[in-house]
């Protein structure tokens, strides 16, 4: 069987990632902040996909907003390694959305928060599961990663630092990977229709973002088939990004219709 780890899989696209590895025969680890939602998503996991292989591990990012947890990581894959497990494709999905971040408010902590989890915490991941994928001589890692690497929005200034340096991380990886047959990608996704949506219709109702060339935005599934096609597909493809935003990234602004 081959396994994939996902993290930050409770809730919303994670769930859809999840569902899709498992749909295509893949034993799964995902990774959540509290154990009830773990173990909530496991059962949930295994109602759907019965047979299925499905672990759920319990990690946070941070000890603090200055400290990443390398223990945790390191004692992550310790346990997979003791269990035989070995992590063909890491999909790294957990993020720290750095909401509302006002540039004269916010504390330095607040940033420093972002970052190292969105990019210290996702290398120290990717190294830890690329020294195992050095030993076979394969494997894939994927960021979930964002359109707003390139578009800046309101108030997320520390998201988008995070994301632009997420992409120069991962061309980084892809490069000193490449030799080892491990192959480092990102898909970035724009606006995508989560709980948050279902929640704050009447915003959501008169976003700009949600304006695409396509007349609609992303869900949770199309996230996972990009993902899903680095991960089984693209045999000879490194250090690329696929953009999935409805072609949000293409327009220099949204053509909202009058009647709106």
């Amino acid at each position: 069987m081959k396994y994939a780890l996902i993290t930050g899989a409770c809730i919303n696209t994670g769930v859809a990632i999840v569902e899709k590895f498992l749909s295509e025969g893949y034993g799964v680890v995902f990774t959540g902040r509290e154990a009830a939602r773990v173990d909530a998503a496991k059962k949930n996991y295994l109602e759907k996909f019965p047979a299925a292989f499905v672990e759920g591990y319990v990690m946070n990012s941070l000890l603090d907003a200055r400290t990443v947890d390398e223990a945790t990581v390191a004692s992550l894959f310790a346990s997979l390694d003791e269990k035989g497990i070995f992590i063909e494709c890491l999909v790294l999905n957990a993020a720290d959305q750095g909401l509302g971040m006002k540039i004269f408010e916010n504390p330095l902590t607040d940033f420093m928060r972002v970052l190292n989890t969105n990019v210290t915490w996702n290398f120290a991941l990717a190294e830890a599961a690329a020294r195992r994928m050095k030993e076979r001589g394969e494997g894939s890692i994927v960021f979930v990663n964002s359109n707003t690497a390139y578009r800046a929005i309101p108030d997320r200034i520390a998201y988008e630092a995070s994301k632009g340096a997420q992409l120069g991380m991962m061309r980084g990886l892809a490069l000193d990977l490449g030799k080892y047959n491990i192959r480092v990608n990102a898909v970035l996704p724009g606006m995508i229709r989560t709980d948050r949506w279902e929640k704050n219709p009447d915003f959501y109702k008169d976003v700009p973002s949600r304006f695409t060339p396509l007349g609609d935005v992303a869900d949770g599934a199309d996230v996972a088939d990009a993902v899903w096609y680095f991960a089984a597909h693209a045999r000879n493809t490194t250090g690329a990004e696929l953009v999935v935003d409805g072609g949000n990234t293409i327009q220099l602004y949204p053509i909202i219709p009058k009647e709106n």
